[in-house]
């Protein structure tokens, strides 16, 4: 017999996927450069050519049982050492190698650190808006996410739900920060103020409360931000990275989870993880990419283009009359819909090929994400599609 749980969730498949499968065969129907497709946040700038360089020179040069043989189980030595001193370099950490664990992507680090610090049925905390998919990273691993409601003011953390939400059955704290969906970056005031309030309760508990900080998106901030680093906050904390969107390489899954020196038992964290590996066969990231991401930690793709498109579409959107908390980073953005219902205002939109995510999902009613990491020739077109759209079915607006 099958296993029931899985066989449920074909029932709830991804929106985003979803949305994403829609756009695709409507561009078959009218040209896909016709459709406003701002569902699936796929980066859209090429790979910098010193990363394409770099792993011609491996190909060409390395012997090739290194360059495709497994890695060890916890990465390969020389790049968790390198991704330890850069962090080190930028952040004034400590890390050495050991605390390096190198994973598949964000998600296979999260995967990992989840299990590292709860045991089936503790409880995870995060913060709308946030991010699907962590309902199954937790909850298929016998942890429980609960959601503290946003502050739908400006995306910081809603301080009064967390300290009440923060009950001795909670074991770790999941943050997102650039934030996806909404773009917000969490300032230093506010991790000071999570981390101080966590310090307390772990007190007050007998127990450590873990921070694992989801943080695929550092590296795109715009002109101005500045995006702190958690784990210099808090000394429980566990940082999960992955280059997927700074180097445009989301299909090479490659990433990792840096394990705060100062954290309880750092010194066994990253060999558990060897260890959780066994279990989820998130194992062994391909030897390749390893040693490429190694040569290319200070580089990253031109990111640019997701201030320009980030620019245009807020002075468009806040002209048509939407409510917008502006993105400091990330290439997403959440606008309030120009109804309560947030999937009929969506439904709406398709109609003008304005393929736009509602916020149910995301644990903020009443409002849409879209992902503008699109040409921005594109989103300039999409302009009129949505002028088109809030005249004809908004004209109270």
């Amino acid at each position: 017999m099958i296993v029931q749980k899985y066989k449920d969730m074909l029932k709830g498949k991804s929106v985003i996927r979803q949305l994403s499968e829609f756009a695709a065969a409507r561009g078959k129907e009218i040209g896909y450069e016709n459709v406003f497709d701002f569902s699936l946040g796929n980066p859209s700038v090429p790979v910098p050519q010193e990363l394409t360089d770099i792993m011609m020179d491996l190909l060409q040069n390395l012997d090739p049982m290194e360059l495709h043989g497994y890695s060890q189980s916890l990465g390969i030595p020389s790049v968790r050492e390198q991704v330890a001193q850069s962090l080190n370099e930028r952040f004034g950490m400590q890390y050495t190698g050991n605390h390096i664990f190198m994973t598949t992507g964000a998600a296979g680090a999260i995967a990992h650190a989840i299990r590292c610090v709860t045991e089936p049925g503790d409880e995870i905390l995060t913060f709308a808006p946030y991010f699907p998919e962590y309902q199954p990273y937790v909850n298929l691993s016998g942890a429980l996410l609960k959601v503290v409601p946003a502050n739908v003011e400006d995306f910081q953390i809603n301080f009064d739900a967390f300290e009440e939400m923060l009950t001795e059955k909670v074991m770790a704290v999941l943050i997102n920060t650039p934030n996806n969906p909404s773009g917000v970056v969490y300032t230093a005031e506010t991790i000071r103020k999570l981390a101080d309030i966590m310090t307390a309760k772990a007190k007050a508990y007998g127990h450590d409360i873990f921070l694992i900080s989801d943080e695929p998106y550092r590296e795109i901030a715009f002109a101005g931000v500045t995006v702190p680093y958690p784990s210099a906050f808090y000394d429980n904390s566990l940082s999960c990275y992955s280059f997927s969107k700074s180097l445009s390489l989301p299909g090479e899954r490659i990433g990792y989870i840096a394990v705060n020196p100062a954290c309880t038992d750092a010194e066994y964290i990253t060999n558990m993880c060897a260890q959780i590996s066994r279990g989820t066969g998130h194992n062994c990231p391909p030897s390749m990419i390893q040693l490429a991401v190694a040569r290319a930690l200070d580089l990253t793709a031109d990111l640019s283009v997701y201030e320009t498109n980030m620019k245009i579409l807020y002075k468009e959107l806040t002209d048509l009359g939407f409510s917008c908390v502006k993105p400091g980073g990330t290439f997403y953005m959440f606008p309030k819909a120009l109804e309560e219902d947030a999937v009929a205002f969506c439904q709406k939109a398709k109609k003008y090929d304005l393929i736009l995510v509602p916020s149910d999902t995301f644990g903020v009613p009443g409002y849409f994400r879209m992902a503008y990491c699109i040409a921005t020739e594109k989103v300039e077109r999409s302009l009129a599609a949505f002028r088109d759209f809030v005249q004809t079915e908004y004209p109270r607006i």
